[in-house]
């Protein structure tokens, strides 16, 4: 008699799912399947969220994906059930900011969903740390047969000690991470509230904290309280959704910032492998000794 493999993998709401053989064809939210791409798994295509262009996938998040290769099929309310079936998954992966609410796709289509392909969420919010996010991203890849290259973790290794190299003295420059909102207005980050964040202030990295604000993870305030706060580096949201640092070249105050601070690209929604982290660590370092 014919031996059965069954696949099994529980995810982080505590929900077993299970399929006849190894997934083959996944389906997957933008950050989960760039993660997955530097962790050995080529996802079959990939969708976005309701901050996305339903067309065009928002680079800033894709990571090394080959986006040649991957399918953007939609986002937001172009994401009905049928279009996430169209794609032909044997598995999806989404996303979560706690709560198991699937991120990207609305409660009704995410149950539809289920009924007819194995769905596993993992939760990416401040809940936990960005290594404890890697952690179940590469348990979800070895589960699918595939494993990130040990060359990855050696690089990510050395990026954070070289981090820790360079904040070691008693004089550790200013960093301040935003996302710019039009010509008026920024949103400075709350470092406590974004994992990346804070992997570099455990890593000795000097970060701004700006007054509470009225959201929990952002600080709105105009562009002449952001100048005044004279970071030395300056980490600005790429997203699509941020306003493009190229429109803010007229704005007074984004010149100051410009003049003095070290800008590095920073996307709030990090490609969750090791081999993305060691590239962001060392833009900041490079802005650092610069």
């Amino acid at each position: 008699m014919r031996e059965q493999t069954v696949w099994q993998f529980s995810d982080d709401r505590g929900q077993l799912s299970s399929a006849e053989r190894r997934p083959t064809r996944v389906l997957a939210y933008v950050q989960a399947g760039a993660t997955l791409w530097d962790q050995g798994i080529r996802p079959s295509a990939i969708f976005g969220s309701g901050h996305d262009d339903p067309v065009v996938p928002d680079i800033a998040k894709t990571g090394s994906l080959p986006l040649a290769e991957v399918a953007y099929i939609g986002a937001g309310t172009t994401l009905d059930a049928q279009t996430l079936l169209s794609a032909e998954p044997d598995l999806v992966v989404a996303v979560s900011y706690g709560g198991g609410q699937v991120y990207g796709i609305a409660p009704e289509t995410a149950k539809h969903l289920e009924e007819h392909v194995p769905v596993v969420v993992i939760d990416v919010g401040q809940g936990r740390t960005l290594a404890e996010i890697g952690d179940r991203f590469a348990l979800l890849a070895r589960s699918l047969g595939a494993e990130e290259p040990a060359a990855a973790i050696e690089e990510l290794e050395a990026a954070r000690d070289r981090l820790r190299a360079l904040t070691a003295g008693p004089d550790r420059p200013r960093v301040l991470a935003l996302s710019p909102a039009g010509q008026e207005q920024a949103h400075l980050a709350g470092p406590r509230m974004w994992p990346e964040l804070r992997v570099l202030a455990e890593l000795g990295v000097g970060l701004v904290e700006p007054a509470d604000g009225s959201g929990a993870n952002w600080s709105t305030v105009g562009w002449p309280e952001a100048a005044a706060l004279r970071p030395a580096v300056l980490l600005a949201d790429i997203r699509v959704n941020a306003t493009p640092l190229s429109e803010l070249r007229t704005n007074v105050e984004w010149a100051a910032i410009e003049r003095t601070a070290r800008v590095v690209a920073w996307n709030p929604e990090p490609v969750c492998s090791a081999r993305a982290h060691a590239r962001f660590l060392e833009s900041v370092a490079d802005a650092l000794e610069g």
